[in-house]
């Protein structure tokens, strides 16, 4: 998939995103290293913490169906700024692809592109928890 067929599609997830308490439709779409595309959008909840971004789950999609190898992932918002994963869904992409091409779209489809390390410096992995002997 190109770049542009890839931002074209996060932007298209935002139609299908679920957001009656916040309004701000967001979409996902995660490339794997073959090729393969997952897609996603949030979907709110009224207890609010059982909502899940776009990019969480685009990467529920990708894992359930046993792909983990990560290149780049488009992030496509409303409004004039440009949309980053929030913490947590960084955290998530940390665990599979700390060198993730991350691809901030706006509602022009405007684009701010970063690494993961640039959004998440110093993020947490398995390197910090005890290793088995």
């Amino acid at each position: 998939m190109t770049r542009e067929e890839l931002k074209s599609t996060a932007m298209a997830m935002r139609k299908r995103a679920y957001c009656p308490y916040s309004h701000f439709a967001v979409g996902a779409a995660l490339e794997c290293r073959d090729g393969t595309v997952f897609t996603g959008c949030n979907i709110e909840n009224a207890g609010y913490s059982p909502t899940i971004c776009a990019e969480r789950t685009a990467v529920a999609k990708a894992v359930s169906e046993g792909h983990t190898d990560f290149v780049r992932i488009a992030v496509a918002g409303g409004g004039d700024n440009f949309c980053v994963p929030c913490g947590v869904c960084r955290q998530v992409l940390q665990e599979f692809a700390p060198d993730l091409e991350v691809i901030c779209l706006n509602e022009q489809g405007q684009e701010l592109t970063l690494s993961l390390r640039e959004l998440l410096p110093h993020g947490f992995d398995r390197s910090f928890l005890p290793q088995e002997s």
